[in-house]
């Protein structure tokens, strides 16, 4: 009982922290560019996966956590994989309509479903895809608005998709395989996903903004904001991988639907931003949908935890194939373990830290 409620007592906090920081970042951002004028959302969110490796290395040094190391295969794709599926959520935006950008976004969760039941081998309830079809109406009506198509941003939207629903499939099923805490695969993974970023990002916002970010002029204003985005993307990005890894991808994506409802409802009342009755209920009916799923979730996590009577035996020759095409992984305990990628998003709450 007592671990079963500290088990709780981590998620709940890990929820809330993923909400408080991406909120927060959202407006961090949101100033940055409206007021201050600095656009360049890749090459921010390459500097905040910087700070965020310099910082969770000056804590392992201090002893804050043990780094495990992970095969180099396996966390060099993941991280290369992250990293692209951030610069592709910030070229969708650019390439796309909001609207077909939040459609992209929606996508996320019923793909993400359909993956993880053709190649995990995972079951979805009635209820569970009921409350999820709610929650996707209720947001789809809050935020969707145009649906102006192009061949560029529809290809890029499915690349978006594709990269982002395996990358957090991947956060999950690496840290619960290899039984690393969301603190130690975010550790290793950051540099690579940060030099992904640092390649890429001049040129992708060169090509969003039509602007060099090594001519802006960077006023003690503009750099005052950056060093503070940049310290809140290291909450974000570490609850990132802290919600997928104790709950799930689906779990994160809901989650990432209910701070867009939180940022448009933040919009609304303080920053009096334009709304209709149609935003409102589609908000309440999001909030529903999302109830349901918290709902039904615990309570299949509780069937699921009284009929799990699988030996540990069992349990760890099940999980014992390769990751990512490693072949040296076989020297890592595998099975359940602990504790992925916020976030970095641009102005409607995305999946980086630039604005999620």
């Amino acid at each position: 009982m007592a671990e079963g409620s500290g088990s709780q007592i981590s998620v709940i906090g890990s929820l809330a922290l993923s909400v408080a920081s991406s909120v927060a970042i959202v407006i961090c951002n949101k100033y940055l560019i409206s007021s201050l004028g600095f656009l360049f959302a890749t090459t921010l969110t390459s500097w905040h996966l910087l700070v965020t490796y310099c910082t969770l290395h000056v804590a392992q040094r201090l002893r804050f956590f043990e780094a495990k190391p992970i095969d180099t295969q396996t966390v060099i794709l993941f991280g290369l994989l992250n990293g692209t599926s951030i610069g592709l959520l910030n070229l969708c935006l650019g390439f796309n309509s909001i609207g077909f950008y939040q459609m992209t976004k929606l996508a996320i969760i019923p793909f993400t479903v359909l993956l993880e039941t053709v190649f995990l081998h995972k079951k979805f309830s009635q209820s569970i895809k009921l409350s999820l079809l709610i929650l996707l109406l209720g947001v789809g009506i809050a935020s969707v608005t145009d649906l102006k198509l192009n061949l560029l941003g529809s290809v890029i939207s499915v690349l978006t998709i594709a990269a982002t629903c395996v990358s957090q499939i991947l956060t999950n099923t690496i840290q619960k395989r290899l039984k690393v805490s969301s603190t130690q695969l975010l550790y290793q993974s950051s540099l690579y996903q940060a030099a992904v970023l640092f390649a890429t990002g001049p040129l992708v916002d060169r090509m969003l903004t039509n602007r060099s970010v090594s001519a802006f002029n960077y006023t003690f204003e503009v750099l005052g904001f950056i060093i503070l985005s940049c310290s809140i993307a290291v909450s974000v990005n570490f609850s990132t991988f802290l919600v997928i890894g104790t709950t799930s991808p689906v779990t994160y994506q809901v989650l990432g639907h209910l701070k867009t409802c939180l940022i448009l409802s933040f919009g609304y009342t303080i920053l009096r931003d334009p709304f209709t009755a149609k935003n409102i209920v589609g908000i309440l009916i999001a909030i529903f949908g999302m109830a349901l799923y918290s709902y039904y979730s615990v309570l299949e996590s509780k069937k699921k935890s009284a009929n799990d009577t699988l030996p540990v035996t069992q349990m760890v020759d099940k999980e014992a194939s390769p990751l990512l095409g490693a072949k040296n992984s076989g020297r890592y305990q595998d099975g359940d373990g602990d504790e992925t990628k916020d976030a970095n998003e641009v102005l409607p709450a995305s999946k980086t830290s630039f604005g999620q």
